[in-house]
């Protein structure tokens, strides 16, 4: 308040009243029209990246693991070297029939669900 008290109405008033005229969107020309300026000439271009057609090489290495520019994919082991645990994840999202209600993932899924039914039901009517 006591800020309010020190500053004069005058500046206040000057403040309030200021409309900006330079920064509203201007429609475009008929010359401009069908052709892309400004920023909008920018476009970013996906990197295309070579598919590898190498049989041995997509055997023996995980392709596309080194994303630095020197050094090389990462080999593969065999599977011996890798733990017993990663051979028995599921690979298909569990199903919400062989999930059990007594836990937070059931009813966070069950929640998912009704959340996607509802926004199908909105989506057809």
């Amino acid at each position: 308040m006591n800020l309010l008290c020190r500053i004069s109405p005058k500046h206040i008033i000057s403040t309030c009243y200021k409309i900006q005229t330079n920064n509203y969107a201007v429609p475009g020309s008929k010359a401009t029209l069908g052709k892309v300026t400004g920023k909008k000439a920018m476009v970013s271009s996906k990197i295309q990246f070579p598919v590898e057609k190498d049989t041995n090489k997509l055997v023996m290495y995980v392709c596309g693991s080194n994303y630095l520019k020197e050094g090389e994919d990462i080999k593969l082991k065999p599977d011996s070297e890798y733990p017993d645990w990663l051979w028995t994840l599921p690979l298909t999202p569990t199903k919400l029939e062989d999930m059990d209600p007594n836990t937070k993932q059931y009813w966070r899924k069950l929640r998912k669900l009704a959340i996607v039914n509802s926004n199908l039901k909105k989506k057809f009517q």
